[in-house]
């Protein structure tokens, strides 16, 4: 993580690619927010104990956030990604710059959020 620049690095797992993203202005400051509060710890996502936050803990509260949004599905954290994956093919990013962005190796990976996007076929015929 960069603050002063204002980057965060992305170390991906499952052979996919990792890679440099840029931060905004709201997520930047509440990433921010959370290292001031535990301004003596290496970890930026820590746990009660002030130790590093597990992968088990981060599953529970995405877990938890979904059921108390009342949403009937099991909520993981996988599905914001694949909610960004969506996201940004409904707002017409071509699908290279979306596999870059995800990391995926393999386009077909990508390929499954534009198959499903609405908008893929609004500048087809501009007359």
């Amino acid at each position: 993580m960069d603050f002063s620049g204002g980057t965060i690095y992305i170390n991906r797992l499952k052979h996919g690619v990792s890679s440099t993203h840029p931060l905004r202005g709201l997520e930047l400051r509440a990433l921010r927010q959370l290292q001031r509060e535990y301004p003596n710890s290496p970890y930026l996502f820590v746990s009660e104990h002030g130790t590093v936050m597990a992968a088990a803990t981060a599953r529970n509260i995405i877990s938890r956030s979904g059921t108390l949004a009342g949403l009937t599905l099991s909520v993981h954290p996988h599905m914001l990604r694949h909610a960004c994956g969506f996201y940004l093919a409904s707002k017409g990013y071509d699908t290279r710059a979306i596999q870059a962005y995800l990391g995926h190796k393999n386009i077909q990976h990508t390929v499954r959020y534009t198959e499903l996007s609405p908008g893929r076929f609004k500048d087809f015929w501009n007359d």
